[in-house]
């Protein structure tokens, strides 16, 4: 049986080089949807006939709380923005070392919670679409 590596507990994922994590953004929440295609086509009198077609979308949503005095970064976004203006793709891998596969960036939407004076926020809400773009 093949053992799992050591990794920091501190170490989430990572998204090509970027380490989501404790003193990054320490992510609360992941959904993955992923979906299978099938084409159809009508029949007269009977139900579509379908034909499976391959893999569809897979779709990674990333939602996070960060709140600098307990844990994360705002410069974290920042780094991440830049990622998405570059438009690449990179390996998407979990904090066990599994690739789950190449995904670009397709949104990040963030909120301020808790304003103090001056209009800081004391945390940031912070939501990413991941989209998978290898086969």
């Amino acid at each position: 049986m093949a053992s799992l590596p050591l990794l920091s507990p501190a170490h989430l994922m990572t998204l090509g080089l970027f380490i989501f994590g404790m003193d990054t953004i320490p992510y609360q929440d992941l959904q993955r949807r992923m979906s299978w295609r099938h084409e159809e086509s009508d029949r007269f009198g009977l139900r579509p006939a379908a034909q499976f077609a391959g893999p569809g979308e897979d779709i990674v949503t990333i939602g996070a709380l960060i709140v600098p005095e307990v844990a994360g970064d705002y410069g974290a976004i920042r780094r991440l923005i830049e990622m998405a203006d570059t438009g690449d793709n990179w390996p998407l891998m979990d904090g066990l070392g599994r690739v789950l596969g190449h995904y670009r960036i397709e949104a990040i939407d963030t909120g301020h919670v808790g304003i103090m004076a001056g209009g800081l926020p004391r945390g940031q809400n912070f939501t990413m679409d991941l989209r998978r773009v290898d086969g």
